[in-house]
């Protein structure tokens, strides 16, 4: 393979971009999975299934349970409302990388690339390997604990162990993208069917859970649980995953004019809006779990894993409800960790047209994750490993609006998406979105950086009182 280079001499602008086309995203697999021509609707729903659950991975990745665990236990159900609005958010933000990506060639990171000035496009680089970095911490922790609470590991030794599952993407990208699908879908049933047996036996009240689908203003007056609605919502749309979308939507092999495209962002929709509602489902089955089991049982204070998974036997009965959670939480882990070293690889290769053999890159991108995961928990203690997933979702609050903010600026530039361009009612849907977004992680980085005065400052402003 070619040594690594960086910012060749671009060919000719394209109308609408300041610079010359990256490439191909992801390029030992671009456009490898064909699309049969006149075949039914149900084969092309076939050929185009996948990427969306690729994607859905991150929306259920061991960063969301200790929100889920935690609403459910306090709240109840009520708060099963923002898990739906927060899906929603995603289905139509993840639609948007499938429009940008099919209509312009082009992954969300090399859209950039081609249209920032270098400055900015290293500005951009940077705060995103930051926010792989700490969703991959996320992914590591989760997966150690999984070890952990199934066969006793320490912590420590299961962060390493987590090293080796770069040689399984290496090995299935070799044989072809549809065994990395392959094995992303059967992890995520894996983690469906654990949690289906746990709703079984926890035997939830269904009208308390149609109930709580039903938006309430109380969560806005509530300022505890606006607090833990603002964590739900920062955990729910990873930043990775829009490069992430947009890059692997192009390994379909589908006819490039205006009907082929047409064709691969409705059936590449179908199959993202299908994978993130499974998504919602095992979001929601957390949460439900949790206020089955301990909201009315004298544990709501209930919010780290560990607890969660030694309570569960005791609370619901039954011998083997902590093993299930347990190897649902270990498969979340793998499946992240699996797609997380993928959005490293396009991400790099996006941003900085680098080019570096993918084991190299896939083990510089877990090292970033491993090290400072087993030197905290090696220095501090395994009980610090919630509150390393805690300070990986700030990162990942920290940097989501860097990357919706060029999504809608991309898709609504007519010169860059010609007729896929985004309609006004999608351009205010989606910007309402980002600025929703960016406001609620906003205020949830003002809650945990600043000294508490100014947060009761803060909310007295907005004419709240929030428990000290």
């Amino acid at each position: 393979m070619d040594e690594p280079t960086s910012f060749p001499a671009p060919p000719p602008a394209e109308p609408g971009w300041a610079q010359g086309r990256s490439g191909e995203s992801l390029p030992e697999v671009h456009r490898t999975i064909a699309v049969p021509a006149g075949a039914s609707f149900w084969r092309k729903v076939l050929a185009f299934s996948g990427p969306g659950f690729l994607v859905a991975v991150g929306y259920m990745d061991p960063g969301n349970w200790a929100t889920d665990l935690a609403g459910g236990a306090k709240f109840g159900y009520t708060l099963l409302s923002v898990i739906m609005i927060s899906n929603l958010m995603a289905i139509l933000l993840q639609h948007l990388c499938i429009k940008l990506g099919v209509a312009t060639g082009r992954d969300l990171a090399q859209a950039c690339r081609d249209h920032y000035s270098r400055p900015t496009v290293y500005f951009l680089w940077v705060l995103c390997e930051l926010a792989i970095a700490a969703c991959d911490l996320a992914e590591v922790v989760g997966s150690a604990i999984g070890l952990q609470l199934l066969f006793g590991i320490p912590l420590v030794w299961g962060c390493v162990i987590t090293a080796f599952d770069v040689m399984i993407v290496l090995l299935l990208q070799h044989r072809g993208f549809r065994y990395i699908e392959a094995l992303v879908i059967t992890l995520i049933l894996t983690i469906g069917g654990c949690f289906a047996v746990e709703l079984i036996v926890a035997k939830p009240d269904l009208g308390g859970v149609f109930a709580g689908f039903i938006p309430r203003l109380e969560i806005l007056k509530n300022s505890e649980m606006l607090y833990v609605a603002i964590g739900i919502l920062g955990a729910t749309v990873m930043p990775h995953n829009l490069y992430l979308h947009s890059s692997i939507i192009q390994t379909r092999k589908f006819v490039q004019n205006s009907a082929g495209k047409a064709e691969a962002i409705k059936f590449g929709t179908i199959d993202s809006t299908f994978a993130l509602m499974f998504a919602l489902f095992i979001n929601a089955a957390i949460l439900i779990l949790a206020g089955a089991a301990f909201h009315g049982s004298g544990h709501q204070q209930v919010g780290e894993i560990q607890e969660a998974y030694h309570l569960l036997d005791g609370v619901l009965g039954v011998t083997f409800a902590s093993t299930l959670f347990a190897l649902a939480l270990l498969a979340s882990g793998q499946n992240s960790t699996l797609t997380g070293t993928l959005a490293g690889q396009i991400v790099m290769e996006g941003f900085l047209n680098i080019r570096l053999r993918p084991w190299l890159r896939r083990l510089i991108t877990r090292a970033i994750a491993i090290v400072p995961a087993v030197l905290v928990i090696g220095f501090f203690g395994e009980s610090k490993s919630t509150q390393l997933l805690v300070a990986s979702q700030v990162c990942l609050s920290m940097q989501l609006g860097f990357a919706c903010w060029p999504l809608m600026r991309f898709t609504g530039d007519r010169a860059k998406m010609g007729e896929f361009v985004n309609p006004w009612w999608i351009k205010l849907l989606g910007w309402g979105i980002t600025l929703v977004i960016i406001t609620l992680n906003v205020k949830l980085l003002l809650d945990i950086l600043l000294p508490a005065p100014w947060t009761q400052w803060f909310y007295g402003l907005l004419g709240l009182h929030p428990a000290a």
